[in-house]
Formats: C-alpha cells, sequence, structure tokens
C-alpha cells in the first residue's frame, strides 16, 4: 500500500457463488460517487469469461465490469493472474494478460506458486502507480479457508495481510445455513487473520429484513464482527462471472416474440456475448445442452468455445451437430461467435494441438459455412472498431480473442469490411448463416436490432426502432441501480473508519 492512499477493502466470501463480484462493483460505483477512485483487483481468478485490454491484454470478465464500476477503462493490472479451464484438469495460465503457459491441477501450485505472486505484486504496483491516491478494491476467490489450500493461498487472505486491507465477508443465505457459513469461516481463520474482518454481508435475502433481526443480533453477539447490511435478492440481470452462476439464471418475464436456442456446449467461453440479448424485452433465450431437443426456435446461437474441437466432439456424439445442420437445412437463422463459427466451417486443423482434439486432423467442421480454421500461432487479443456490411452498413466495435485463423474456401459474403473477421450466407425463406470472431458484436445497439428485425420480419411482426445505444449504457444503468440498492441497505462506516 502506497504511503497515503487510503486503506485497500476486500470483499470475501463464505463459498463460491455468494456474490463477491456483484458486491465488489457495487462497493467501486459507491466509493466512486463519493469522490474516491476505488481500484478494482481480483490477483488470481479462473474464468473462461474473459475480456481484452486496450493494450491488448487479457483479463477476467468480472474485473472488467468491476473497472466499469469505478468509472476507470479495464486494463490486465486489475487480474493479474488468469486461469482458464481446459476441460482435462489442466488451465491455461495468463499473466499480466499474456499467456505463459498450461499448468495441470495437482500441480499448480508447485509450478506456478511463486511466479503468480510476483504477477500479483507486479499488477499492484502498476495499479498504484497509475493511480497514486486511489484505493484498492479487491475481491477474494472461493472461499478464504480452504483448509488444503491455505498454506498456498495467492489471491483471499495472504493477500488481505500483505496490505493490511479491511476485509468484508458476504455470505449468501439463499443457499442456507448461513449461520454456519459465518461461523464456520471465522472458526478457521488463523488468529492474525480474524481481525482483518471488519463486517459480515447477509446477501440475496427475500422478505422483510425485520424477519433477520434476530439473526443479525445473534451473529453480532457470537462473532463480534457486525453485520453492516442485508442485500436483497436482486432480480436484475448482471453478467454472470462463471458458468455456475449461468446455469442458475431463470427466466422472469412473460410472453415473448422471439426465442433463441443458445448451444450451452461444455467448454462454453464468453457468454457474456449473450448479455445484450438478455437485456431484450421481446426476446428469450433457451439453453440447449447436447442431448437435449433443440425444437424450431427463431435463431440459433453458437458462442465461444475453450475447446473448440471437444465441442465439436460433444455435438456429433449427441446429435446435436445433425439437428443444427437440419435446422440451417430448413431455412433456419443461426448466429456463431469465435469457436462458434470456427465450428461451422467445413474443416479445423489442430497441428500444435491447442483446442483439445487427439492429433493434428484435420477435421470435419459442420459444413454450414465454406470456412477451414487452423489453430496455432500467436492467440490474437485486440480491440476492433469496423464497418459492418451486414445486415445494414454500419459500424460496430468488439475485441478478437481466439487461436489460429479463418479462411473462406468459396465466394462468401464478408460480414464487414476488415476481411477474417466474419462472413454471411443466405438460406431459404430469409434465413441466415452468419459467423464473426467479433466478442461484443450484439452489444452494439443498432447491428442487434437490424439482426433481430430480419428474425421478427419472418414471423410477420412489426420491426423495432434500431437507434439503440451500446449496451454499455444499459449496463451502466444495472450498476448504477445495484449501487443504489447497496447505499440502501449497507452501512460502510465498520470498513471505513477505524484505520487501526
Amino acid at each position: 500500500m502506497s504511503s497515503g492512499s487510503p486503506r485497500p477493502l476486500m470483499v470475501l466470501g463464505t463459498s463460491s457463488g455468494a456474490g463477491k463480484s456483484l458486491m465488489t462493483a457495487a462497493l467501486c460505483r459507491v466509493l466512486r460517487r463519493r469522490g474516491e477512485q476505488p481500484l478494482p483487483f481480483k490477483g488470481q481468478n479462473m474464468s473462461n469469461n474473459a475480456w481484452v485490454d486496450a493494450d491488448g491484454g487479457e483479463m477476467a470478465y468480472s474485473q472488467a465490469m468491476q473497472a466499469w464500476a469505478a468509472e476507470l477503462e479495464p486494463c490486465c493490472a486489475m487480474n493479474p493472474v488468469l486461469l482458464k479451464p481446459r476441460g482435462d484438469s489442466t488451465s491455461e495460465v495468463i499473466h499480466g494478460g499474456r499467456s505463459v503457459g498450461t499448468a495441470r491441477a495437482e500441480h499448480y501450485y508447485r509450478d506456478w506458486f511463486r511466479p503468480g505472486w510476483q504477477a500479483i505484486r507486479s499488477g499492484l504496483t502498476e495499479l498504484q502507480q497509475r493511480w497514486p491516491q486511489g484505493r484498492l478494491v479487491l475481491e477474494g476467490a472461493g472461499s478464504p479457508v480452504e483448509v488444503n489450500l491455505q498454506r498456498r493461498d495467492l489471491t483471499n487472505l495472504r493477500l488481505a495481510q500483505y496490505l493490511r486491507a479491511h476485509c468484508l465477508l458476504v455470505a449468501d443465505i439463499e443457499r442456507g445455513g448461513v449461520f454456519a457459513q459465518i461461523v464456520g469461516t471465522l472458526a478457521l481463520l488463523r488468529p492474525v487473520e480474524r481481525p482483518l474482518i471488519r463486517g459480515i454481508l447477509i446477501n440475496r435475502f427475500r422478505g422483510r429484513r425485520e424477519l433477520f433481526d434476530q439473526g443479525r443480533s445473534w451473529l453480532e453477539q457470537h462473532t463480534g464482527i457486525p453485520v453492516v447490511g442485508v442485500m436483497p435478492w436482486l432480480n436484475d440481470l448482471f453478467p454472470p462471472e462463471d458458468s455456475l452462476d449461468l446455469l442458475e439464471r431463470r427466466p422472469t418475464r412473460g410472453p415473448v416474440d422471439l426465442e433463441i436456442a443458445v448451444l450451452k456446449l461444455p467448454s462454453i467461453s464468453n457468454f457474456s456475448d449473450l448479455d445484450p440479448l438478455e437485456a431484450e424485452s421481446s426476446v428469450r433465450l433457451r439453453w440447449v445442452a447436447p442431448g437435449e431437443a433443440l425444437g424450431t426456435p427463431d435463431a440459433v446461437i453458437l458462442p465461444g468455445s475453450k475447446q473448440t474441437l471437444r465441442d465439436l466432439q460433444a455435438m456429433r456424439s449427441s446429435d446435436l451437430a445433425k439437428q443444427l445442420a437440419d435446422y440451417a437445412a430448413r431455412g433456419g437463422s443461426v448466429l456463431a461467435i469465435c469457436g462458434g463459427m470456427q465450428l461451422l466451417g467445413e474443416q479445423l486443423d489442430d497441428p500444435e494441438g491447442v483446442e483439445g482434439g487427439e492429433g493434428s486432423g484435420p477435421w470435419a467442421g459442420l459444413g454450414l459455412l465454406p470456412l477451414i480454421t487452423r489453430f496455432g500461432g500467436e492467440k490474437a487479443l485486440r480491440q476492433r472498431q469496423v464497418q459492418a456490411l451486414w445486415p445494414e452498413p454500419i459500424p460496430i466495435s468488439g475485441f478478437e480473442l481466439h487461436h489460429g485463423s479463418t479462411r473462406a474456401t468459396d465466394s462468401l459474403a464478408p460480414l464487414t469490411d476488415e476481411a477474417g473477421l466474419g462472413w454471411w450466407a443466405p438460406t431459404r425463406g430469409g434465413g441466415s448463416i452468419t459467423g464473426s470472431y467479433l466478442h461484443g458484436l450484439l452489444d452494439n445497439g443498432p447491428w442487434r436490432r437490424h439482426w433481430l428485425n430480419q428474425l421478427r420480419q419472418r414471423r410477420q411482426l412489426e420491426p423495432l426502432a434500431t437507434d439503440r445505444p451500446h449496451h454499455g449504457d444499459h449496463r451502466d444503468q444495472l450498476l448504477d441501480r445495484l449501487a443504489d440498492a447497496f447505499e440502501q441497505h449497507v452501512d460502510l462506516t465498520p470498513l471505513l473508519d477505524a484505520e487501526g
């Protein structure tokens, strides 16, 4: 902690999925409203939902969201260690925004603990040098008291002690057993760690808050730590950090105009690409896993994939590939992003074995577009601003995050004025097969609405207005509403006072 900067704050959880990411985002927005410059930071994150910063560095999407809450441009120093699971007890290791290798779970702490701690310290130094008066707002990972991992903890209490952070412990009452979660977590802290916990937050409470008054008093009496707030269950949808949160989403809206099926493949990644569609009141997303019926949706989306060839195998072995081919042959509309686009092609080559296949291939793709993809070489990591050529000529922005390159083998209409970013082809009856490397494509409001209006036209529905802002504006409104609820229900005094 640099001299003269405010004391860091840290959000810990009694378990994974307790709500740390959103509570950290809320804390960042609240501090920003109070005139401070919060600096979001998660030393180590494990997620396939990623973002690419302005310098081409790779970081977790949840830290990008927290940066937006803090009114900062995301940078990979906010998440210096990112682990991207590959589904075979291995993960790609990202340090400082760059891929540095692959780690097996059983050898991770042996091989990567020291380099990881160095990357974390470098990230902290970069943030504190850029914003010397900023207040670090740290997010922990999982539970801080996993006894088998505490000795090699990189991102919870080791970091809290290193920075002398004041910690907020978040517990999810929706999961049940909230008293055992809290008391058990505190009991497993070492004596030197216990004073770091300055407040307890009960998250996702349903009903009238006064119903928890007795529980609040009991917790404060038995732990000696103030319960600083009881956050209600929030109905707004927020970008999830990991697939567990994605699977727990529940549809809350009534009748809609369009149903869009999203293929929920085993190695799905960057599913935040779908958040703009979640925010469209006229659209319902239906997630379809291998083994489930595709049905007759208005469109099908293939999201990104961390292991494209494994997802291809999952589609073939479950009959989902045949269902998609039959759907396209009937004139259905398909939109595929990044790894999803690679799956749509005719051939995939993987000479370096980076995409989860056995051998180097080639493998036959789904054959819905005349494309060949060859994996290998440097990972493409860059933000892009280009001109869409279809369905309307409009400017769009997003980012690339992929291994390999793709080329068309036949005459195929380009999606943008930049070669190699995407293609499209019509199907009968006004449908289309579209593939793009551009993550964030659907964030572009006019493009998204033009694409939806093509689906609506096939159903003889009135077109939607196309003068829509970027989805970032909607996300910012959600963050404001989250911060409003946080300010209403949480008292930060115990964390911000008593600097000792």
